[in-house]
């Protein structure tokens, strides 16, 4: 199968992971799909009349050779599910992205000691003393944390890293050259230095509402442990953590106050069977 192909049709937009997999498992070379016209594309592939439009119009419009040289003037790698760079704890989950873009250093990814880190956009300032007390020991052992570069825990858990000189892995629910949001482009530039950017979305693509449940399963995919500092009940950090249980992965989190809202979910977390961390030990201790 041609990996070029796959990239070329990854940048489809109207195309979403299980239109892909249909595609995939009806022509997985690649091959008819660029010679079909609008009417065999909806049919053959079970698409909607504007799926297939959209789709012949990016085949018909579209250059693959520009997409990859795009991709290799702004240093951008594009890492197919079926590359030996793609990251292994990543291939094992029910629905791998097709195509990782990075930008960094990748090997970031295969690393021994790795933790997902997921919190509230507005953590308190316990919670942040108690997040620190429990990953900066892990980052000063050389652990990669893995988050989501948004704002509150997650961007508190990139900055750790760096000024401790340790790697780092921020996945977007954007693409890396429309990095979200807006104020952490600086510090995205930053972990691209130290660690790497990451993303299932073709580079250009504007952040959408639907477009942060989709990475955080990769934030869980990408480690066997997801860390879980200051949550609400209903956040992004418990979808996150949900999906690391699906993943047959561990789940921490750190116990907070009964009185702050923004431990409840954390605390209903640990209720529910999640590990409850104290200290970095807590969580070195489980051998991942």
């Amino acid at each position: 199968m041609d990996i070029e192909r796959l990239i070329f049709l990854h940048h489809c937009e109207a195309l979403s992971w299980n239109h892909m997999k249909s595609i995939m498992k009806v022509d997985p070379e690649l091959i008819g799909i660029f010679t079909m016209d609008i009417r065999r594309l909806k049919m053959s592939f079970n698409l909607s009349e504007l799926t297939a439009k959209r789709l012949y119009e990016h085949m018909n419009h579209q250059n693959s050779t520009y997409i990859m040289k795009d991709l290799k003037k702004n240093s951008i790698a594009a890492v197919t599910v079926f590359d030996l760079e793609y990251p292994p704890l990543l291939k094992m989950i029910y629905d791998p992205p097709w195509v990782l873009y990075g930008k960094g250093d990748w090997s970031t990814l295969n690393q021994d000691k790795m933790i997902s880190v997921v919190g509230t956009r507005n953590p308190s300032r316990q919670g942040k003393l108690a997040l620190n007390k429990v990953l900066e020991p892990l980052v000063k052992d050389n652990w990669v944390v893995i988050s989501g570069l948004a704002r509150g825990i997650d961007t508190f858990a990139h900055e750790l890293c760096l000024q401790n000189d340790s790697k780092t892995v921020a996945v977007l629910g954007s693409g890396i050259m429309q990095v979200y949001p807006k104020e952490n482009r600086a510090l995205a530039d930053k972990i691209g230095l130290q660690g790497i950017i990451l993303s299932e979305f073709s580079p250009s693509t504007a952040p959408k509402r639907w477009h942060f449940p989709l990475r955080n399963r990769i934030i869980s995919g990408l480690s066997n442990a997801t860390l879980v500092a200051e949550a609400r009940t209903k956040s992004g950090s418990l979808i996150t953590a949900d999906q690391a249980l699906e993943q047959g992965r561990d789940v921490f989190a750190i116990p907070g106050s009964i009185l702050e809202e923004c431990a409840r979910g954390t605390n209903y977390l640990i209720q529910n069977g999640a590990k409850l961390v104290m200290c970095a030990e807590d969580i070195q201790n489980e051998r991942l």
